[in-house]
């Protein structure tokens, strides 16, 4: 039930993020979601995208660092009060948030939310004990 992302770290400067995505475009590609931030000197690009092996191979092999994380995907009604159902869920159990991004699915009726956890496989279990649908990888890379 996890996800594989990539993580590019990126001098911050114009044209750093146009490369990436050239490269990615050029090898075929396709970016599903993604999270940047940066610092005055240099950004981490998070990505997830429909083939990861074959982005990681592009991106390394035009001089890019990357590094892959397991993330999870978790599927909220996209409504007040979604996102706070599953921080109360974790909070209760002492799980922390290392980081987290969202997007919406092209129906508009339900969010995804990707989390980096401390304790990953505690989460998944607690979230899905609490009725929450994670999403597998192989989905989240069609979406």
């Amino acid at each position: 039930m996890k996800v594989d992302q990539i993580s590019i770290f990126l001098e911050n400067k114009p044209g750093g993020l146009e490369e990436v995505t050239r490269v990615l475009r050029d090898a075929g590609i396709n970016i599903r979601a993604l999270s940047l931030a940066d610092t005055s000197d240099f950004g981490i690009l998070r990505l997830i995208v429909n083939d990861t092996d074959s982005a990681e191979k592009a991106l390394q092999g035009n001089g890019f660092t990357v590094r892959r994380t397991a993330v999870v995907a978790v599927e909220v009604p996209d409504r007040p009060g979604g996102f706070h159902g599953i921080m109360e869920a974790l909070s209760e159990k002492g799980v922390n948030v290392e980081y987290t991004y969202a997007f919406v699915e092209r129906s508009g009726e339900n969010a995804i939310i990707i989390f980096r956890f401390d304790r990953t496989d505690e989460a998944i279990e607690i979230l899905q004990n609490k009725g929450f649908n994670i999403l597998p990888g192989d989905k989240v890379y069609r979406l």
